[in-house]
């Protein structure tokens, strides 16, 4: 294994476009410049990429926004934050944003909205989108509560951006179709797809590996054989790149099944300069 420290000046995410609707805790806006630079790197343009855990899908919303990649598949098993992409999938992204436009952002009417059982599936979209712009953090798993302070005091409405989030949304249905969305086993679609050369991965799993708990914390579906990971990531025949905790037991797996890495700059959302390990065949564009 080779493993060397990539050190820039972490990148400023409000340089980079925001294509996400989600506030996602672990978002991997900072990654793009590095991934716009691992594409370009390739000789041969991909026409697939899959994300199996998407999350935010901050990555596939680039690499299909900026035509890096003809189509990506994007995998994702936690039920609420399925329904979003779902949705978007579906074609209901201009649903999203009118409803966004016209709701009135109170603690009443978002306790109201939360509380409704029977929804249909763009319905439970806007009730995840809800969490995750007035809940702590982002945070969509159990335990997760309402902003208290906020940013600058604004309480519940710090993080809601109407205008902004519609354009967003907006903005997705305009390449939907370009996207296929898999409410699925992350590790499964891996294991489906490792024999096509022309498929690219781009992994980012929970962190829990070496004892780390901000997976558990942040997510609901957070138990991950890391292993096994790295063993079908062995099996693929295309590319990929891996993000993860830097931790001790990850930079070990990866040495183990004969993997690059590299440690890279970038903010957390506290501001607080971190390095992350970005892991791979080959590494030397970084």
């Amino acid at each position: 294994m080779s493993e060397s420290v990539c050190r820039p000046k972490p990148v400023n995410v409000a340089s980079v476009p925001h294509r996400s609707p989600f506030r996602y805790p672990g978002g991997k806006t900072w990654f793009v410049p590095a991934f716009r630079k691992w594409i370009s790197s390739m000789q041969n343009k991909p026409s697939l990429l899959i994300e199996p855990f998407a999350g935010g899908g901050t990555i596939s919303l680039t690499a299909v926004s900026e035509h890096l990649v003809q189509h990506a598949i994007m995998v994702e098993l936690d039920e609420e934050i399925a329904a979003v992409w779902h949705s978007i999938s579906n074609g209901d992204g201009d649903w999203l944003a009118k409803r966004i436009l016209e709701f009135d952002l109170t603690k009443e009417n978002v306790t109201h909205e939360l509380q409704k059982t029977d929804v249909d599936l763009k319905e439970k979209a806007f009730q995840t989108i809800l969490k995750n712009r007035t809940f702590h953090g982002g945070i969509l798993a159990e335990g997760a509560g309402f902003v208290k302070h906020g940013e600058n005091g604004k309480g519940l409405r710090s993080r809601w951006y109407p205008a902004t989030l519609a354009k967003r949304f907006s903005n997705l249905n305009q390449i939907a179709k370009d996207i296929t969305f898999l409410q699925k086993d992350g590790l499964k679609i891996i294991e489906e797809y490792a024999e096509h050369e022309d498929v690219l991965f781009f992994i980012d799993p929970p962190y829990t590996a070496g004892g780390k708990k901000a997976g558990k914390r942040l997510y609901r579906h957070f138990e991950l054989d890391h292993e096994q990971l790295f063993r079908l990531c062995e099996s693929i025949k295309g590319n990929f790149l891996m993000t993860y905790d830097n931790a001790d037991e990850v930079k070990l797996l990866a040495s183990k099944h004969g993997f690059q890495t590299r440690l890279i700059a970038m903010n957390n959302t506290h501001h607080a300069t971190m390095e992350e390990l970005v892991i791979g065949k080959e590494l030397s564009w970084l």
